[in-house]
């Protein structure tokens, strides 16, 4: 048994195509040698800029011999059949194997050397790389036949053992020599193999291990800041970007002027962060500080000082231009800002931008004016953000004259209404076309800056919320009406011109606009109904847009619950009963926890049995029973248990009815629970499908009565099991 080692030497590989660039060529090699029957004990990648490289553990010097096995006709299959399959094989009718009347072709395929193997497979890997993007280049380029690769290849290293696996792609043979760090040691290096190839490259300030490289940029960004008497901004993704651009990193913390301060902390971070892949720190106050991290590619003789300087008058450009936006911006109103909305298309058939804030202006002042969303406290159940209003910029005096009147003075859906009618504004405004991440986020400075109530400058800043699973919901009343009303609009908008999302593609993102109406709903406890909100947002009685909605939102609602371990099947039954149905979040879900909290007891789990029993009984006899006449029903003495589950149905059917009433849903269950021995012991001393009419008759009618009661609480037939 011996290793293997394949570097695979090229220009600048993107640090955001390295990850999956190693997990590919650990994948594509596993194939190529499964196909020669090989199997490694081991597959290890590694990436850098310059090299993309792979050791596999334990190989066999030579593949074992093996066995092929085609299986053929029948015995009894034409003459034809059986000439086809000789000529695919080669053999002759004597040579094949007859296993029970089917004929099988074995052929005995014997061991090659492994290196053989290898230098077949390794330029099979290379011509078939899945990079996302790729480049032909040189003379050969001219040919579409050429190589592609990520960028120009210039070397390769293949090695079994300390023996070079001989072949050539592109012109460029395989070898032993590679090339240590592009400045520290840009010279050939000798592999003597897999087991001193990580430690050589060290030798010649090349750290392969990329998580390596990430342990040494992380700690020592920490420690560059700690040692300035400040905290680094943890970035794990950052982290990783600077691993990828880098063959031998080296943190350094600098400066950058305090004037630039007076920009949000946000603003400076995704400058630092996106232009210059810098890390930024905070003060013990825990205030943005005045200084950066970036990560040289190069032990420099002066300790870096000249880099960090390079790197600091860069920055320093960057914030300027920031600067410069955000000083500009703060000028234009917000209110003027958002008269330009109307020259942007949010979709070619919804209309502009414009359109869209005046219909979630008109929901938010719904949703305050119909009571679902009040300026009493809510009763929240968990969640964060949404309660504190942006931070007034250094540039703008803390008591600034507002222009509104006093909070106390005005009302909550003047409030959502106004923080709707400007919510979108800064997508106009330089610093979000220049950072669009930051929309959203900007609109709320400006907001504060121009002195708006800071519920609206909140609900500015916060009605993205909830972007994803992880992401903070709005807790403040004005943000959640805001909030709620443009996802809402959103669904409704789409779904109104039948722009569904399919199973494999989700354009509008209408998958997360459900998820975060959802989760604001589950956060704040908001109760409505969604038919009335389609009403609010159409003008109109709109009973399809409803429908279409809710099934929408319920589909989302059982993908939710079931990665808490609730079953569709319970939402599925929680959305109807009785003869109608209901579309309030807020009750399906609290039904559909309380029935699987029912139908995990040996109570819950019996009445389901029996209401099957009864719906399927149902099923196939009461279409064929006429009812009792009145006469008949004054004539018919039910047998003891029917008595007694007539008695629990009378007990038990206004209990349920009273705890619905209450949205009690685990009280209805327990009403419901009262009927499992009644019903067991009817099912078990009576005969529904008795000869006699009247006795038939009354007793399906009772079935009858269990299948009304149960249905009153859950639709216990969309129940699987």
């Amino acid at each position: 048994m011996t290793d293997f080692l394949l570097e695979l030497r090229s220009e600048e590989v993107p640090a955001r195509m390295q990850a999956k660039a190693r997990d590919d060529l650990a994948r594509l090699f596993s194939v190529e040698l499964a196909k020669a029957g090989i199997v490694t004990s081991a597959i290890v990648t590694y990436a850098t800029p310059r090299r993309l490289t792979l050791i596999a553990r334990d190989l066999p010097i030579e593949t074992a011999a093996v066995s092929e096995e085609v299986k053929g006709p029948k015995t009894s299959a034409p003459p034809q059949a059986l000439e086809g399959f000789l000529r695919k094989t080669g053999l002759t009718r004597e040579q094949l194997v007859d296993r029970g009347g089917t004929l099988f072709a074995i052929t005995e395929k014997p061991g090659r050397a492994t290196a053989d193997v290898l230098a077949e497979a390794i330029p099979a890997i290379v011509r078939a790389f899945p990079w996302p993007k790729s480049m032909r280049w040189g003379d050969a380029s001219a040919s579409t036949e050429s190589l592609r690769w990520v960028r120009p290849l210039q070397g390769i290293v293949a090695l079994l053992g300390e023996t070079i696996v001989p072949f050539e792609i592109a012109g460029i043979a395989s070898g032993a020599a590679t090339l240590g760090h592009r400045f520290h040691h840009p010279y050939q290096i000798t592999i003597g193999g897999a087991h001193d190839y990580v430690e050589k490259l060290r030798a010649c300030h090349v750290i392969v291990d990329q998580d390596e490289r990430a342990t040494l940029i992380r700690d020592h960004a920490r420690e560059a800041a700690m040692q300035a008497g400040l905290e680094l901004i943890e970035d794990e993704g950052l982290v990783a970007e600077n691993a990828g651009l880098t063959e031998w990193p080296i943190p350094l913390l600098g400066r950058f002027d305090p004037a630039f301060l007076d920009v949000p902390p946000e603003v400076i971070q995704l400058t630092a962060r996106v232009n210059q892949k810098y890390f930024v720190c905070r003060s013990a106050d825990g205030t943005l500080a005045n200084a950066f991290v970036c990560t040289a590619n190069i032990a420099a003789h002066d300790g870096g000082a000249k880099i960090v300087e390079g790197n600091r008058k860069v920055l320093a450009a960057r914030l300027s231009d920031a600067k410069f936006f955000y000083d500009t911006d703060l000028k234009v109103p917000l209110e003027e800002q958002a008269g330009k909305l109307e020259k942007i298309v949010f979709h070619e058939k919804l209309g502009t931008v414009a359109d869209k804030v005046d219909r979630i202006a008109k929901l938010a002042r719904w949703l305050v004016e119909e009571g679902i969303v009040t300026s009493a406290p809510l009763s929240f159940r968990g969640g964060a953000g949404g309660g504190e209003s942006p931070q007034m910029p250094k540039s703008v005096s803390a008591d600034s004259p507002h222009p509104n009147p006093s909070p106390e003075g005005e009302g909550l859906a003047d409030l959502a209404e106004r923080a709707a009618r400007l919510a979108k504004a800064d997508l106009v405004t330089g610093m979000v076309g220049e950072f669009p991440e930051l929309q959203g986020l900007m609109g709320g400075y400006y907001a504060a800056a121009q002195g708006e109530h800071p519920a609206v400058a909140a609900a500015i800043r916060d009605h993205y919320k909830p972007v994803g699973q992880g992401d903070d919901v709005p807790t403040d009343p004005v943000t959640v009406a805001v909030s709620l009303a443009d996802k809402l609009d959103t669904l409704f908008s789409f779904f109104a011109v039948k722009l569904f999302p399919t199973g494999s593609k989700d354009p509008f993102a209408l998958r997360r606009a459900a998820l975060g109406v959802l989760r604001t709903i589950q956060t704040a406890n908001l109760k409505f109904k969604i038919d009335a909100a389609a009403r609010a947002w159409s003008g109109e009685e709109n009973a399809a847009l409803g429908i279409i909605l809710s099934d929408f939102l319920h589909d989302r609602l059982g993908v939710q619950l079931r990665e808490a371990g609730i079953r569709y099947d319970y939402v599925q039954a929680s959305t109807g009963w009785g003869t109608g149905s209901d579309d309030r979040i807020d009750r399906v879900e609290a039904r559909a926890k309380a029935l699987a909290n029912f139908i995990s007891t040996e109570d819950g789990k019996n009445l389901l049995a029996g209401y099957k029993r009864a719906a399927n009984i149902l099923k196939k006899e009461a279409p064929s029973t006429p009812p009792l006449r009145a006469g008949e029903r004054d004539q018919y003495a039910p047998e003891p248990a029917e008595a007694a589950l007539q008695s629990a149905l009378d007990s038990s059917e206004p209990r349920a009815t009273a705890a619905i009433a209450a949205e009690d849903f685990a009280a209805a269950m327990a009403a419901l629970a009262s009927l499992r021995a009644p019903i067991d012991a009817f099912f078990d001393s009576v005969i529904v499908n008795d000869a006699d009419p009247a006795k038939r008759s009354a007793r399906l009618a009772l079935l009858e009565r269990i299948r009304a009661a149960v249905h009153n609480v859950a639709d216990f037939s969309k129940i699987e099991g």
